[in-house]
């Protein structure tokens, strides 16, 4: 997932947040003008992804090879744990912190991805339920999901 010609992975909750724009680095920053003028929309400050891999330990933050703004955090390795309903708890502020050394801004986005395109893999994953909420237990923005 380290490679562009292999970034794959067959699970991805994908979070999106907003942040301090002023503390991108040039070349992020460029690349943020040259979406937005491309697509009318500028990248995310910061995309924080779980992930599924193969061979990372569980724990490891990659950095996106296209930019830094993109990092994942994996929480499942390897192939024991296929075909079996896995239900996972992270407090997202934590996980960002770490992973972004900052707290994160705003959550704007939220998404889920199974992805094989760059492996030529044949992949499934199946979806639940989705649910954020804060650390005292209230479904909100931020906090736990």
């Amino acid at each position: 997932m380290r490679l562009r010609d292999a970034d794959d992975s067959p699970v991805r909750v994908v979070l999106v947040f907003e942040g301090d724009r002023s503390r991108l680095s040039p070349r992020n920053a460029m690349l943020s003008e040259l979406a937005q003028a491309v697509t009318g929309e500028p990248l995310p400050y910061a995309t924080l992804m779980y992930v599924w891999s193969n061979q990372r330990p569980v724990g490891d933050v990659i950095v996106n090879p296209r930019t830094d703004r993109i990092r994942k955090l994996v929480v499942q390795s390897g192939g024991d744990k296929l075909k079996h309903w896995l239900d996972y708890e992270r407090d997202i502020r934590s996980d960002f912190e770490r992973v972004f050394g900052e707290p994160p801004g705003a959550l704007v986005g939220l998404g889920l991805m199974t992805d094989s395109d760059n492996t030529g893999a044949h992949t499934q994953a199946w979806y639940g339920p989705v649910k954020l909420s804060t650390s005292r237990g209230t479904e909100a923005e931020g906090g736990t999901f």
